[in-house]
């Protein structure tokens, strides 16, 4: 009787073991079926090839993205052409002839006028020749293929393809590099903005102190070092909220030995908030417009700069209570401060429109600046920034640390 038991069971198991194989097969065939593992290595192939031109249309890059270019195309041979027709890669590199390479050189250069050229190079082959075309229609560079096929409309529409997806990756390409070109110009434009009149001010300062407190003049000298060599800084677009702070805290220490207690500054910062990352000089125009219209016309005045968690964002604001400004003016623009002979109202529209369009460019349009002031009743800039964005992150060095005595 156990004999026939245990015989039983091991059928059961034979049987349990064989339905669970045939729903595995099963299973397998539906999410993996010839059509989807093409699309899956077809796009797979597409982002390797992206990769490599995301970094622009150069000869590494171009070495690089030519056996994935290849693959998608399903061709032979392939070359790519920078817009000027100079031969930047060849795939693969050891299976080409003097007569192959001339064929396709002399193909690229006709096709550098915006149109396909198809050149017959031998009875077994063909040269397609298709231009990578910007949206604008300039021609960044010419793909290249070399086919035993009959080049029929399949086969040039599917190069064609393939072409306009590179020519899309090398404009994303520029446009990184335009941003990357814009965001230096803006932080020059911000360096420029630190007022000369505070650095002047701040040397006779420290000059002041030379002879009446020596101690005092040589720690003075060691902020406005550190408060330079931040601001100059040959680092990215980005830094953390705790260093932008070490360096307004070195700012406003310049400042209050100037002013003395005429100036009054109070700092509330939330501790989780240190470390969320900003643009670089993204707070010292707030400030120093606060010192600014804080003092203008008054000799005295308060600064309120608070920095605080808000769910998913930070909230930093900077507010004075001094002379504030025109909402209409700050909204009509810094030439119009000019025109009526407000150079100081002309840069501080300048610097808060240069800090507001790189938030709203960093992290969207949710992120720009809010001014709230009216004439005689001082200034309130907040600023808000995310805790964490993607691809975002704060890069230089820090400055002022482990400083020897």
């Amino acid at each position: 009787m156990s004999g026939q038991l245990a015989i039983a069971l091991t059928a059961a198991l034979i049987v349990i073991a064989v339905a669970a194989v045939v729903l595995a097969l099963r299973t397998r065939r539906v999410v993996a079926t010839p059509t989807e593992r093409a699309v899956h290595a077809a796009l797979h192939t597409a982002s390797l090839a992206a990769r490599a031109l995301r970094q622009g249309l150069t000869p590494d890059s171009a070495r690089e993205a030519a056996p994935f270019l290849r693959e998608l195309t399903g061709t032979d041979r392939l070359a790519l052409f920078d817009g000027i027709g100079k031969l930047l890669a060849y795939d693969p590199d050891d299976a080409w002839d003097a007569d192959v390479r001339d064929t396709c050189a002399t193909a690229a250069r006709e096709s550098l006028q915006g149109q396909r050229r198809v050149l017959g190079h031998a009875p077994t082959s063909a040269v397609v020749a298709q231009p990578l075309l910007a949206d604008a229609g300039d021609v960044l560079g010419v793909l290249v293929v070399v086919t035993t096929r009959s080049p029929g409309p399949g086969l040039l529409g599917a190069v064609g393809e393939v072409a306009r997806y590179a020519a899309s990756q090398i404009e994303l390409a520029e446009l990184d590099a335009s941003r990357a070109r814009l965001d230096r110009a803006e932080v020059l434009a911000l360096r420029a903005q630190i007022s000369p009149h505070f650095l002047y001010n701040s040397l006779n300062t420290i000059a002041s102190f030379v002879r009446t407190d020596p101690d005092r003049a040589r720690e003075l000298v060691l902020e406005f070092a550190d408060f330079t060599r931040y601001s100059f800084r040959a680092a990215g677009q980005f830094t953390t909220l705790s260093e932008e702070l070490r360096n307004i805290d070195r700012y406003l220490t310049l400042e209050r030995a100037r002013f003395g207690d005429a100036l009054r500054v109070t700092l509330q910062v939330a501790p989780e908030v240190l470390t969320v990352t900003v643009p670089f000089l993204a707070l010292q125009p707030l400030v120093e417009n606060a010192v600014r219209h804080g003092f203008a016309g008054r000799g005295s005045g308060s600064i309120e700069l608070i920095a605080r968690d808000e769910g998913s964002d930070c909230i930093i604001s900077v507010e004075d209570d001094g002379v504030g400004m025109d909402p209409e003016a700050l909204r009509a623009g810094p030439g119009d401060a000019l025109s009526a002979g407000d150079p100081e109202g002309a840069s501080a529209h300048v610097g808060l429109t240069n800090v507001d369009h790189r938030l709203r460019a960093a992290f969207g349009n949710d992120y720009g600046l809010v001014v709230e002031t009216a004439i005689g009743a001082g200034t309130k800039v907040i600023m808000r920034v995310p805790k964490f964005r993607s691809g975002v992150r704060a890069d230089g060095g820090t400055y002022g640390v482990g400083r020897s005595g």
